[in-house]
């Protein structure tokens, strides 16, 4: 690779997160390189991610703003409503909610997020999907599929080793290639956690009837179960059990995974009907020691791994990304060295205490509501109701989903890096 074709930024891991990093570092004025051990073609096939995430509307202005969005919108579903209850053994539909709840809807801060909705629900392949064919458009070169095997260090750049025996460098590398992070290793860069001895268990469901854009989840004392609004009347079940009845559902008949399915669903939306293959997915908590060292620095997963019991893992990610790209854009214009610590450590201090305290407020909700203790039940109760009844608290809550609340990196707002 010659000196001009020499990439600036190395990015270990072609994900949702690290795409996005790509594309917003392009914006920026420099040059990524991705390197991921699976073809592209391999992550947009239905059975490889089943998920669907909840993308917050400052994320979906940041590809806006990085020219995603158009391929994006027709898989988009918006989130009007959101409605959180509390339920009773044996599940949601067997027997009749708390009578506390909480209702979020995007109408009472339209005024202050220009009728934004609360969030959008796009299946995680349209969104690997439209990432790809964006940064291939934008001529951002791909190593795939080849693995990062290693990553060492130097005065000036870094030298990343891959699996099939090349030896590229770089100022700077990220890792973004997930919790098992190479790049996290390699810098030496410890991690914390915990497993909460349970599986998400995922699939995607046909409606009889409209959603009207409503997500609904509900407080099992297994764990949350959610209802998330797809397009053309579909929905993205996410519904938590222990390990050991996750791998049961894995394997669980067809019909058998219905009938535990809809105890939980009810029929408020009419007849349901799965759709394509069902996923289980282990659910735990991981936190690195730090977000960087000389020359390396860390994004998404490989930062910070958290519960999806409020749905947002992959906008934290998205955020890192945006943080990340501003941080090195300014840099580089300032003529400061990218991979030098004094920089890195910029970005770190941006994304570290929000990281935390939203990884630790998850880990909270958790721990509050996976259980059927009758005191905690009538304290979490209580604290819905409360919410619930305060027009303030409930609308911040609501702009802190949306990622509009706090110091905001330039694309969350929706503004180019390079204007």
């Amino acid at each position: 690779m010659s000196a001009a074709d020499a990439p600036d930024v190395i990015i270990a891991g072609a994900g949702m997160a690290g795409v996005t990093l790509a594309l917003a570092l392009a914006d920026g004025g420099l040059k990524p390189l991705l390197v991921d051990p699976l073809p592209f073609d391999d992550q947009l096939a239905p059975t490889f991610d089943g998920r669907a995430s909840a993308i917050s509307f400052s994320a979906f202005r940041q590809w806006r703003a990085l020219g995603a969005a158009p391929l994006l919108e027709p898989h988009a579903q918006r989130i009007e409503q959101i409605l959180v209850t509390d339920a009773h053994r044996p599940g949601a539909a067997a027997a009749a909610p708390l009578p506390a709840y909480l209702r979020f809807d995007a109408a009472e801060i339209a005024d202050r997020c220009e009728g934004e909705p609360l969030g959008y629900l796009i299946e995680n392949r349209r969104i690997r999907a439209a990432l790809a064919q964006t940064a291939l458009a934008r001529g951002i070169e791909v190593l795939a599929p080849v693995k990062v095997t290693g990553v060492e260090a130097g005065v000036g750049s870094a030298m990343v080793s891959l699996s099939d025996g090349r030896t590229l460098s770089a100022p700077l590398v990220v890792g973004c290639e997930g919790r098992g992070s190479v790049v996290r290793r390699a810098a030496g860069i410890g991690a914390i956690g915990w497993g909460y001895g349970q599986s998400g268990v995922v699939a995607t469901v046909g409606l009889e009837r409209p959603h009207g854009g409503v997500a609904y989840e509900h407080f099992l004392p297994s764990g949350p179960f959610a209802i998330l609004p797809l397009t053309g009347d579909r929905a993205s079940l996410v519904w938590t059990e222990s390990t050991a009845r996750g791998e049961a559902l894995r394997h669980a008949s067809d019909a058998a995974f219905h009938g535990h399915l809809m105890r939980r669903f009810g029929d408020f939306l009419g007849r349901v009907e799965v759709q394509g293959p069902r996923f289980v997915y282990p659910l735990s908590l991981q936190l690195a020691e730090r977000f960087c060292a000389p020359r390396l620095a860390l994004a998404g997963d490989a930062a910070h791994g958290v519960h999806p019991i409020a749905g947002q893992g992959l906008n934290l990610g998205l955020k890192d990304a945006a943080a990340l790209a501003q941080v090195l854009s300014e840099a580089l214009r300032l003529g400061e060295d990218i991979g030098a610590l004094s920089v890195l450590e910029r970005y770190a201090r941006w994304r570290r205490a929000d990281t935390i305290s939203n990884a630790l407020a998850f880990d909270a909700f958790v721990r509050i509501f996976s259980n059927d203790n009758p005191v905690l039940r009538l304290g979490r109760a209580a604290g819905m109701a409360l919410v619930n009844r305060i027009g303030p608290a409930r609308r911040f809550f609501m702009q802190e989903a949306g990622g509009a609340v706090g110091d905001l990196p330039r694309l969350l707002r929706g503004e180019s890096l390079a204007a």
